[in-house]
């Protein structure tokens, strides 16, 4: 049989007209571009995954080479050689208040704290570079609703911590000419909030973070007299509405500058035990007392401190592994008149860290 018009014999098969050797160009050409469109995608990938680990690279070697641009005494403190450090960490803190009033009008006492504020975190640490989260575990039972946030920040020459805390679990008793009142949870609602500063001279050979955290070694033995700051705010009043005392409050505002001294002892080359004290005299006062809705200066007797104290346990298990304790506590003492005034925060943390 004759070929038809427009029509395609391939031999040993059946013959192909113009339109299905159309189709059959068309889907080859297709087949051809899918292709080449699924290798440039794949190219595009490679190129993007090459690109950013260049920049990993660059940045990992930048931070390197910012670890390593320091004026330290390496014969005294250096840099643990990993890039990342991992802890585990149990936080409790807790606040307390004192006072005592021996007027001619009569005398009173009062002791008065939080309810403690248990946590557990995580922290990762690259290079000097911290993040992290807590639980609180009294949270989720709903029995603990404090709330508080703790920044830190701690380099050899200079440092800070802050605190800010919500609670409304403060309780205790009032002594009131003999007296005693116990005073039951959610009776006062306090703001507060801590912030102490420091600047070791002698931070070539001293290290406040291989005692807090971890991201240097002290080596040997070393000491420094410290400058600081600390600021020390916030406010107390009755935490429910209807009560007739609602129109009462104490806000409080201390800023204070001094010095002190500090020194980390190293004992057979993997304990370090820190300790450092840093008192303050306050130069600045901001309180006021609102009685009845209205709002009169608290004058405080000259001279009036906060002390801003730390200490620190560490024990290297070895270059990777090690385990520690640390307290940070701030005092205000302050005297009005006949009243003596002490208020206590203090935080104490249990690590175990991994360094790779």
């Amino acid at each position: 049989m004759n070929p038809t018009p427009f029509s395609l014999m391939i031999e040993g098969h059946t013959p192909m007209t113009f339109i299905g050797k159309a189709r059959l160009i068309a889907a080859v050409i297709l087949a051809i571009c899918c292709m080449s469109d699924a290798m440039a995608q794949t190219s595009r990938r490679d190129s993007l995954r090459h690109a950013m680990r260049l920049r990993v690279i660059a940045v990992d070697s930048m931070m390197a080479v910012r670890r390593q641009r320091t004026n330290s005494d390496t014969t005294y403190i250096r840099r643990p050689d990993s890039r990342f450090t991992i802890k585990v960490r149990a936080n409790i803190s807790g606040m307390s208040v004192k006072a005592e009033d021996y007027g001619n009008d009569g005398s009173g006492s009062a002791d008065i704290s939080t309810d403690n504020k248990a946590t557990i975190s995580v922290g990762v640490n690259y290079r000097g570079i911290a993040a992290g989260a807590a639980l609180n575990p009294a949270s989720l039972s709903g029995r603990n609703k404090d709330y508080e946030v703790n920044l830190n920040a701690y380099s050899n020459l200079y440092g800070v911590d802050m605190v800010y805390q919500w609670s409304k679990t403060l309780s205790g008793t009032v002594n009131v000419d003999g007296n005693d009142y116990f005073l039951e949870r959610g009776f006062f609602d306090m703001k507060m909030l801590s912030i102490n500063g420091y600047y070791a001279f002698n931070g070539r050979r001293f290290s406040y973070p291989a005692a807090f955290t971890q991201s240097y070694i002290q080596r040997h033995s070393a000491g420094s007299w410290l400058a600081g700051f600390s600021y020390l705010g916030g406010r107390l009043k009755v935490g429910s509405e209807d009560s007739e005392y609602n129109d009462y409050a104490i806000y409080m505002g201390h800023l204070g500058i001094g010095g002190g001294y500090g020194y980390n002892f190293v004992l057979h080359g993997n304990w370090l035990i820190h300790i450092s004290a840093l008192p303050t005299l306050v130069v600045a006062n901001f309180s006021n007392i609102k009685v009845e809705g209205e709002h009169h200066d608290a004058t405080f007797h000259f001279p009036h401190f906060i002390l801003a104290e730390r200490a620190a346990v560490v024990y290297n298990f070895s270059e990777r592994n090690f385990v520690g304790a640390t307290m940070v506590m701030t005092n205000s003492l302050q005297k009005s008149g006949s009243s003596v005034i002490n208020l206590q925060k203090w935080r104490v943390r249990l690590s175990f860290g991994h360094r790779f």
